[in-house]
């Protein structure tokens, strides 16, 4: 009932604000995304096109979507926008009830069709009814499973925006060369790794994992924020004892504390890969972001 509450007041304050302190220019095309790596992803795809503008409605500091509460913030710009990209299979639970609030808010789900499209990259993931914590969406983290998203995102802009279509498929391809650039290069540096048994932080990793041929022997967190049990860090510490485990990632936007235990009774190292879930409100920083996260595997695979 309170949320309820909450929620109904929180519509009430949208519709009183009248207006948002934003300028919005309603000449054009107003795009909204859901969280950070669409929000990069579209900047990318829509760069230099004058009539079209592109916003993020979560905070750059927000993180993965996990336990998020919108905001009459966020209402606000869904109010104004035309579009709104998400990320889709589950990542935005969160919009649900307030996408029905603007029915003429045109909705791009870039994760159309990966489930479907990608069962050799997807791998053992590709039944995910079936995965113990419910579906995986976290496609991003793959290079090629975001080719795709961009790919996705690039053709609904044109069918709904044609007049910038010759734009949005040129400002993709350039990008799409990019990324596949920066696979090879991660290919090249993780393909002949000595030692490719890791434990990550939480299962943002899955699909990059299955990309580059690591494995993930056990998670610290199965979500974030949720400190594991001292049965389960136990546990993890036998599995890195028994699997010779010599590297354990954590995420820069969580706490490492857990990792540090486990390190300090394994003598395994800690390093740091960053799940690209925030950061600078930059069209390079997926690839910026990518670069540091080889950097890191360069060395902690080297052990």
């Amino acid at each position: 009932m309170k949320k309820i509450v909450v929620f109904l007041s929180m519509i009430m304050m949208l519709f009183l604000s009248g207006c948002s302190k934003e300028t919005i220019d309603e000449s054009k095309l107003n795009i909204v995304t859901s969280f950070y790596p669409m929000y990069i992803a579209t900047l990318n795809i829509t760069d230099g096109i004058d009539d079209v503008e592109v916003k993020n409605l979560t905070s750059e500091t927000t993180g993965c979507l996990h336990d998020y509460q919108i905001t009459t913030t966020d209402m606000i710009k869904l109010k104004h926008a035309d579009v709104l990209v998400i990320n889709g299979d589950g990542m935005e639970n969160f919009i649900d009830k307030s996408i029905s609030l603007f029915p003429n808010l045109t909705i791009i789900d870039a994760s159309k069709g990966i489930l479907e499209n990608h069962e050799e990259l997807l791998g053992h993931f590709e039944h995910e009814e079936e995965h113990e914590h419910g579906l995986n969406s976290h496609y991003w983290v793959s290079i090629t499973l975001h080719i795709e998203q961009i790919k996705n995102i690039k053709n609904e802009l044109i069918r709904i925006n044609p007049e910038n279509a010759e734009k949005y498929e040129k400002n993709a391809n350039d990008y799409i060369v990019k990324l596949e650039e920066l696979k090879e290069k991660m290919h090249e540096v993780i393909n002949d790794s000595k030692n490719k048994n890791i434990i990550t932080f939480h299962e943002a990793f899955d699909y990059f994992a299955e990309e580059f041929d690591l494995n993930i022997v056990a998670v610290i967190e199965r979500e974030p924020g949720t400190y594991p049990s001292s049965k389960d860090v136990a546990e993890i510490i036998d599995l890195v004892k028994e699997k010779n485990v010599s590297t354990i990632f954590v995420e820069p936007q969580y706490s490492r504390s857990a990792a540090d235990t486990i390190a300090r009774e394994t003598n395994a190292k800690v390093f740091t890969l960053d799940p690209i879930v925030s950061g600078k409100l930059d069209k390079n920083a997926y690839i910026d972001i990518m670069e540091l996260n080889l950097s890191s595997l360069k060395l902690a695979l080297s052990l």
